[in-house]
């Protein structure tokens, strides 16, 4: 498979093809965007975005993004992306699931120093592969604890636990 260009410039044309007679299909009325994020804000974030406004944008918000994030699965499914590579593009309204990256961040750091303070290990909620790569990457500089991703999915779960200290 060929390596993909990671800009703007090489994807919004593919990004086109697929969404707009997806839309126009749907009878949605909604228009986007397609832009690189600054990866200098976004520490464990997408670098490419496609923001979706107009009137039916709060359709795509309903059920916690459901919308949202098929849009998402079938656009990565139709630009064939690699599945190591599919956090590098976002499907956006509103800024939702930026601001879930920033929550995601918070809420890792918040379970890291609990569980340094504690001892005691942190289960978060069932959550996407996406989300759960978003703690592991947010926690991955922390020598003072480990995190993992458990369960079966749709169960899955990433836990934060206090790093074991090997034989000295």
């Amino acid at each position: 498979m060929p390596e993909i260009e990671w800009s703007v410039e090489a994807l919004a044309p593919r990004i086109e093809d697929f969404l707009d007679p997806v839309i126009d299909a749907a009878g949605f009325d909604l228009d986007y965007d397609i832009y690189a994020i600054d990866q200098t804000l976004q520490l464990v974030g997408p670098e490419i975005a496609v923001d979706f406004e107009g009137a039916d944008r709060e359709l795509l918000l309903e059920r916690r993004g459901e919308l949202l994030l098929a849009l998402e699965h079938l656009l990565l499914e139709a630009l064939r992306i690699p599945h190591q590579d599919r956090y590098r593009l976002i499907v956006d309204a509103e800024d939702y699931r930026l601001l879930r990256i920033e929550e995601l961040c918070r809420s890792a750091q918040a379970a890291a120093e609990q569980v340094k303070r504690t001892g005691r290990r942190f289960a978060f909620r069932p959550m996407t592969s996406r989300e759960r790569r978003i703690i592991h990457l947010a926690l991955r500089a922390d020598d003072a604890i480990t995190t993992v991703s458990e369960g079966v999915p749709p169960h899955r779960y990433t836990v934060i636990e206090a790093r074991k200290s090997g034989p000295a």
